[in-house]
């Protein structure tokens, strides 16, 4: 009976094993700085990339510095205590983390500069973006076509807004706009009032919504008393939001004044909602979970010796070097495809839309 009962127990521990699920190898250990979680777009990158890192076998540790640079840096720092394999960076200011990627680099860490190019370092590994000059193209295009520029007789007023001057993709979204409007801007049928053009004078500190209503709010007072604005650039939602606030607060959007064609970046919720409002006219979606895969993609790579897939080896020069780049397509967003683009997808449950 003791050894009947001796064999039944050793089936029954190797059916528990047997039955127990096969977890991956541990990878090692992939570092993630953020930039903030003021922006509902940065948490779902990590979110995306802690779930795509975590399914392929690697440890994470994903850390938001609030937009404070030296918490960023000291954040790096530790993670590079930490021994991670790989920095995965969102910079605040690509232009001050040089020394921190010399010690990565003394300790053999790669380092892949996420949405926002590292300026002025050797030791950027990679890039992975969108197609940051689209953007720009994109959101221009739709104000091209909703106001008609091409027959459109004129003049048509619009003002310009720019992202923060610390963020390289910034001036790539104004290039990317200008390189549609200027001509229109130059023949007259396109107006810019306040003449206040170029990232020097339409840049906007860290993105800061408040910010940027407050000089709508300027614009406005100063050049539009007497004068309708026909159309906002604006680069991110975040923007959006304040200088509709300040549009809305002058009059524009009720007894039969029309809201102006404002355009936006990173489909958040709120500019969702208010483009289904009639406020708010397009929004640039980046599909934060295929951005992840190819991060995970260069990781993965990287750290098994091969070279990782890039489709851009000549548009991003940080300063030191150009630094080999993959480019995913961004996507325009409006009232009439938003439910495919953004509910069909998955990206967006349709009960937080409505």
């Amino acid at each position: 009976m003791k050894l009947i009962k001796y064999l039944m127990a050793a089936l029954a521990v190797c059916t528990m094993a047997l039955a127990q699920p096969a977890f991956a190898e541990d990878k090692g250990l992939i570092a993630i700085s953020m930039p903030t979680k003021s922006s509902s777009r940065w948490i779902a990158d990590g979110s995306n990339m802690v779930k795509v890192f975590k399914e392929k076998g690697y440890r994470t540790d994903l850390q938001y510095a609030e937009d404070d640079i030296p918490n960023q840096l000291a954040q790096i720092e530790n993670m590079i205590t930490k021994g991670a394999k790989v920095l995965v960076i969102a910079a605040i200011d690509g232009t001050t983390l040089s020394d921190a990627l010399q010690k990565a680099a003394d300790k053999g860490i790669k380092v892949i500069a996420y949405d926002r190019l590292i300026k002025n370092s050797k030791n950027v590994d990679y890039y992975a973006t969108f197609d940051n000059f689209e953007v720009g193209v994109l959101q221009a295009g739709y104000i091209e076509r909703a106001l008609y520029l091409k027959t459109a007789k004129g003049p048509l007023n619009i003002e310009l807004f720019g992202g923060s001057p610390d963020d390289n993709n910034a001036f790539f979204f104004y290039n990317g706009a200008m390189s549609v409007l200027k001509p229109y801007i130059d023949s007259g049928k396109l107006v810019v009032r306040s003449k206040q053009m170029g990232m020097d004078k339409v840049s906007t500190l860290r993105w800061d919504g408040a910010v940027a209503q407050s000089r709508m709010d300027n614009l406005l007072s100063a050049y539009y008393t007497q004068a309708r604005v026909d159309a906002v650039l604006s680069p991110y939602d975040g923007l959006s939001i304040g200088i509709l606030s300040s549009l809305k607060g002058v009059g524009y959007g009720k007894g039969g004044v029309a809201m102006p064609v404002v355009t936006g970046q990173d489909a958040e919720v709120p500019s969702v909602k208010s483009i289904l409002a009639g406020e708010q006219t397009t929004t640039i979606f980046k599909d934060t979970r295929e951005l992840a895969k190819v991060t995970a993609g260069m990781v993965d790579a990287v750290l098994g010796g091969k070279a990782p897939e890039i489709n851009d080896t000549k548009t991003y020069n940080n300063g030191v070097k150009v630094v080999p780049s993959y480019l995913l397509k961004p996507v325009l967003v409006d009232k009439s495809n938003w439910h495919h683009i953004l509910i069909d997808s998955g990206y967006y449950k349709e009960s937080q839309i409505k």
